[in-house]
């Protein structure tokens, strides 16, 4: 039972199945829960979906139901309300979709929004701000019952803010503003450049870190200099990238650790971009212009393959990028 302080199945029940949400509150969040309030159990197979933000690719929750096993759908959030439940519940022949909005600490520390994480059979993590997933989240319960699921496994995804902490090393937007390229080129240790790290655990996506509304925002800049930070840090030698466009979505099935990519019908950039420096930076110093050459980029669209053991992918282009004195260059000629 997904309420037991709050309100008796039967009733809840009941109401959930008017077609409309059914919300109530907890300590620092709120809940929306649309279809059956009793939690099920189905088998699982694991997948990690990252999306690049705009507009949702419906085969994300197609896919996400599917290898859930038709179970409970869980969606978390630190903002908005139920706008997720009707429509991946058309799309995901789930038992229910259940919308937890987070606005505090507080609420990772409820045993009832933990348990009904640990339940879910798939889980999304929407979009926003990233930085609040970090402050709400970790070192919490929630934390747990998310890695909980990855363990099952379950399958997970995230848009925007929520692909952002979906891999081992995240952007955790912790400065007053969020970072661009030039600001990241022009002083890898400007404020904004902030990172977290030991945060979500999906096996696969491990010394990785995940990017988002790629050429929309023209952050391949900003992915480049996070990669370098990371390696200045001493938490790899070698670390990688994933960053996709906006509506467009990258689907690994951790049982054989490769990647697809799907996207919405006729978007123009419907690209994701696997990246991994071949090389220490020459130049990572605060206040000084980034140099960070020889990055090795695999851009694949939709029908395009990558294999994330041996780091190669198939039906797309591969092109080397760098950073030179704070200013990015491309083998190909073009950065994306």
């Amino acid at each position: 039972m997904r309420w037991p302080a709050l309100l008796g199945l039967t009733a809840l029940a009941a109401c959930s199945q008017s077609g409309q949400p059914v919300r109530m509150a907890s300590p620092g969040m709120q809940r929306f829960i649309t279809g059956n309030a009793a939690d099920v159990v189905t088998p699982t197979r694991g997948l990690w979906v990252a999306q690049g933000g705009g507009d949702d690719v419906d085969l994300n929750y197609a896919r996400m139901g599917e290898f859930g096993g038709g179970g409970d759908f869980v969606v978390l959030r630190a903002s908005g309300k139920a706008e997720y439940n009707d429509y991946i519940f058309g799309l995901c022949r789930c038992d229910s979709v259940e919308t937890l909005v987070f606005s505090s600490r507080e609420a990772a520390y409820d045993p009832a929004v933990a348990e009904t994480i640990r339940n879910a059979e798939a889980l999304f993590i929407g979009g926003g701000d990233q930085s609040n997933y970090v402050k709400y989240w970790k070192g919490t319960p929630v934390e747990d019952a998310i890695n909980h699921v990855a363990a099952k496994p379950a399958p997970i995804g995230g848009t925007s803010a929520g692909m952002a902490v979906l891999g081992e090393y995240v952007y955790s937007a912790m400065g007053t503003e969020s970072l661009t390229s030039a600001v990241a080129m022009a002083d890898p240790f400007a404020p904004d450049v902030t990172l977290e790290r030991d945060f979500l655990v999906l096996p696969g996506l491990e010394d990785l870190l995940t990017d988002q509304h790629l050429q929309e925002r023209d952050r391949i800049g900003r992915t480049l200099a996070l990669l370098c930070r990371i390696m200045e840090a001493g938490w790899s030698r070698a670390p990688r990238g994933i960053a996709a466009d906006r509506e467009t979505a990258v689907h690994v099935d951790p049982a054989d650790r490769t990647a697809e990519v799907f996207a919405t019908a006729d978007h123009p950039t419907p690209y994701a971009y696997f990246l991994r420096p071949t090389r220490p930076p020459d130049r990572c110093r605060p206040g000084l212009p980034l140099t960070l050459l020889d990055v090795d980029v695999y851009r694949i669209g939709p029908g395009g393959r990558f294999d994330l053991d041996d780091w190669k992918g198939s039906g797309g282009i591969h092109y080397r990028l760098g950073v030179r004195h704070g200013v990015l260059e491309s083998s190909r000629g073009e950065v994306y």
